[in-house]
């Protein structure tokens, strides 16, 4: 049986990406030329797809990819654990390289979050633990042409001090290691570049990913179906008009319509709407617990806008919504990249949420 064309559950390997070739030009030119690079864009928007597939293009010429994940961090020791396993996941001539400095100064790679679960006086110093990791890093990088992706950055934030140890260790050697913070929530990660009182203010260039292209999204779908011997019909451009250039939707909406498609058969309307029905209850349960944790004003903001669009017309007059709490909903909602502004309206950024607030609560607007 043929594997789905469309893979959508997790980043996709390098070969598996195809579109964002501007991005992608444009980060590995950013990496090459040691700028520190914020790469900022809602969660299941393609980010460390993007970066995987840069990494594998430099790889092959040159610069070494070390990837650490701070992705719900809660504390000092879990933040030198996390670079510890960064660091120790490397292999071939860089893995030596770091294992080869670190020996020299103690360092044992790989082994650390065992070492902070111990007590007493045996127990390492988190804070001292980290800086020598870091250390380890950046003269690793005198060595070795390297770069270092900070995934979900933004984690960082919830734990004091951290990000002014990791400024302090690394803002000396930002021409011989280059540097991409990847994060999700766009508030936090503007916040941490752009305020005057953060460490890494002024720090990086931030750059937002943008919706995929429909022109991007009806070809990955034409072409999908095409390479398992298929025919799309007009299934490409139902799911660019739904998707919205969200890539992880518009790929799952596409998986869910090729599973519905036999060998040399076509997609025609029957399938779209089996796919659509298909996707809509897989999602069902998550997107309703997921309105029902928010306030009640945010509820309301995200039910405008999927009405109409505008937090302040009709639709907000219809649940009741006040220009304040709407103003102070959206805004909260877009640094958490639930929403994003488009032109003098918000938009929901999810696609199938968008879709699950108009189905479950329709009005007349």
């Amino acid at each position: 049986m043929d594997r789905s064309p469309f893979p959508y559950q997790g980043p996709l390997a390098p070969e598996q990406l195809t579109g964002r070739d501007a991005l992608r030009r444009d980060l590995a030119e950013r990496i090459t030329d040691r700028r520190l690079t914020a790469l900022i864009g809602p969660r299941r928007y393609g980010k460390t797809s993007v970066l995987r597939r840069v990494a594998a293009d430099l790889e092959s010429v040159g610069p070494q990819p070390i990837w650490i994940d701070f992705y719900e961090l809660i504390s000092m020791s879990d933040l030198a654990a996390r670079v510890d396993k960064g660091l120790s996941a490397v292999v071939g001539p860089v893995r030596q390289v770091l294992g080869t400095i670190a020996s020299t100064m103690s360092v044992h790679l790989g082994v650390l979050s065992a070492e902070l679960s111990r007590g007493g006086v045996r127990r390492p110093d988190p804070v001292l633990s980290l800086q020598r990791l870091l250390d380890v890093l950046v003269r690793a990088a005198e060595r070795r042409e390297l770069f270092v992706v900070f995934d979900e950055f933004s984690g960082i934030a919830n734990v004091d001090g951290a990000a002014g140890v990791l400024r302090t260790s690394l803002q000396h050697h930002y021409q011989s290691l280059g540097i991409v913070f990847a994060g999700s929530e766009p508030s936090t990660m503007r916040t941490l570049f752009s305020v005057q009182d953060q460490p890494f203010f002024a720090q990086a260039d931030l750059v937002e990913i943008e919706p995929l292209d429909d022109a991007d999204v009806y070809r990955i779908v034409e072409e999908g179906f095409h390479s398992t011997g298929r025919l799309a019909g007009d299934l490409p451009g139902r799911i660019v008009a739904l998707a919205q250039g969200h890539p992880q939707r518009a790929m799952q909406l596409a998986d869910a319509a090729w599973r519905s498609v036999s060998p040399g058969d076509s997609a025609d309307e029957r399938t779209w709407e089996h796919a659509l029905r298909e996707v809509r209850r897989s999602v069902d349960s998550g997107l309703e617990r997921y309105y029902s944790s928010q306030s009640a004003g945010r509820q309301k903001t995200l039910r405008a806008v999927a009405n109409g669009g505008s937090i302040y017309g009709t639709a907000a007059s219809f649940v009741d919504l006040s220009p304040g709490t709407a103003r102070d909903a959206a805004e909260a909602l877009a640094g958490d990249g639930i929403l994003r502004r488009s032109g003098s309206r918000f938009e929901v950024i999810d696609p199938l949420l968008n879709d699950w607030l108009q189905q479950r609560f329709p009005t007349s607007i």
